[in-house]
């Protein structure tokens, strides 16, 4: 109760980090540019009027929908307590009113909204300068995250900080307002893994494909395993900031889906803001590690990411394009293998990675649907072109593709070629019999619903797989020695 008027003293909420878990400028932002990067540039020229009308350029070039927006249960039980204890909630925030007001509808107990309406941007000292003059100074509670938020929490009764919140926030910098804090801050080793999570770490071992032209060549100097270990580093810098990328773009998409709104971007534990720095910063590292790589090893690297980016924004929502880039994508790391190390690129190498990877990515895309499908789900594939009549086509595609890469590799025992690296090529052929019992595997499991992650990774993960590695290595090293 105020102490003056003896009236429920209101709770102000603010948005973006508070309420919501996700910044909605960014958000709005990103999604703008990436559905009409024109608009999005005008936007960005809006500046030269201010932030609010910044704010309001991107709210009406791109709607978000409320519903697919994260919100903070510890900031939602605050309020739902103080709406039962009869005291009004008002949202208050520097987004643009659109935002806001679409944001209030959806929850649908705020007795007021107020936001940055293209001419002012209600935040920090303005935002405390309206609640002063509309409730009067310490007439109201304030819930809020951010350093900006600092001179409304020194106007407010009570001051509700959202962990983490700022750095050095004590009730003494408040002024007298009295300190809670909502909800806990992650420790160190839990944003780590975040993070890691974030970057797809486990992804990396998808790069392994860099190494395979150096063993296939026999060719273990050094100097090569020095320059192999640069690239993998590369590829590895330049696919997580491609998987950050993607993540921003798939936001909608992500946080609808059984458990891609589990990923730290999507679930609100990891801000959106931090993406673009991390995506910067993941970028630049891979190419300025690539820079001490040979020229063709660079070049390489841009064309994955711009195939990336082609898949990211286009490709990925286009059927059978989408597994033909994802089989690209991979060979094209075995070819920046052969750069890195300067060596030819084999003709039978390259036959057997596209035809095997194909494959693999027809099986990845076999592997959504059948969990689609299992969920109960008619509709199309979130995100994908494929329907659930799709499956037997895709069934089919994989298996031949991956039979393919067999036959592939039954020829090149049988090649000269394989006469200059090894002394009993005849070994080799207990490499087909192998591969065959691996890809009816892999599809078998896919089949059944069993296989949740890349094939891949998978491979690199399941024993089974790793078995058959280690049994093919040693069918190579007897084959050479």
């Amino acid at each position: 109760m105020d102490s003056v008027t003896a009236t429920p003293r209101p709770l102000i909420l603010d948005l973006d980090g508070t309420l919501s878990r996700t910044d909605t400028l960014v958000e709005s932002l990103l999604r703008l540019a990436a559905t009409h990067p024109l608009a999005g540039l005008s936007a960005v020229l809006a500046l030269r009027h201010g932030r609010a009308a910044f704010k309001a350029k991107v709210a009406s070039g791109v709607r978000l929908d409320p519903a697919t927006l994260v919100y903070n249960d510890d900031v939602l039980a605050l309020a739902h307590a103080a709406r039962a204890a009869g005291r009004p909630v008002y949202l208050v925030t520097a987004a643009d009113q659109h935002i806001a007001d679409d944001v209030a509808a959806h929850h649908g107990f705020f007795d007021g909204v107020f936001g940055s309406d293209g001419v002012h941007n209600l935040r920090g000292a303005a935002k405390a300068d309206f609640l002063v003059s509309r409730f009067g100074a310490r007439g109201f509670d304030y819930v809020g995250d951010a350093a900006a938020d600092l001179p409304v929490w020194r106007q407010s009764a009570r001051a509700y900080v959202v962990a983490p919140g700022p750095a050095g926030l004590s009730a003494a910098s408040l002024g007298g307002a009295e300190l809670h804090g909502v909800g806990t801050a992650p420790g160190l080793s839990a944003r780590l893994r975040l993070l890691a999570r974030a970057l797809r770490v486990h992804q990396w071992a998808k790069n392994v494909l860099v190494f395979l032209p150096l063993v296939a060549a026999h060719l273990f100097s050094a100097a090569a395993v020095t320059q192999a270990l640069l690239g993998f580093a590369a590829f590895s810098l330049c696919a997580s900031s491609v998987y950050v990328l993607n993540d921003l773009l798939d936001l909608p998409h992500d946080r609808l889906h059984a458990t891609k709104r589990k990923r730290p971007f999507a679930s609100g534990l990891l801000p959106v803001s931090q993406a673009p720095p991390l995506l910067a910063v993941t970028f630049g590292g891979g190419f300025a590690i690539a820079a001490f790589l040979p020229w063709r090893f660079f070049v390489l690297l841009g064309v994955y990411y711009a195939c990336t980016l082609s898949y990211s924004l286009v490709l990925k929502r286009q059927a059978i394009w989408d597994v033909m880039m994802l089989a690209v994508l991979y060979a094209l790391r075995v070819l920046a293998g052969c750069a890195a190390i300067s060596i030819g690129v084999s003709p039978w190498l390259l036959a057997f990675s596209l035809f095997l990877f194909f494959s693999l990515a027809v099986v990845k895309r076999q592997t959504e649907l059948v969990q689609h499908v299992r969920a109960g789900k008619a509709a199309k594939l979130g995100g994908r072109a494929y329907m659930p009549e799709d499956l037997d086509m895709l069934r089919s595609m994989a298996a031949s593709s991956g039979y393919m890469a067999v036959l592939v590799m039954a020829l090149y025992v049988d090649s000269p070629a394989v006469r200059v690296l090894y002394r009993h090529p005849l070994y080799l052929w207990t490499l087909c019999p192998l591969l065959l019992f691996w890809i009816s595997r892999v599809l078998m499991l896919s089949h059944r619903g069993e296989m949740h992650d890349d094939p891949v990774v998978f491979a690199l993960r399941d024993r089974v797989s790793l078995a058959v590695g280690v049994v093919a290595g040693c069918v190579f090293l007897a084959g050479a020695l």
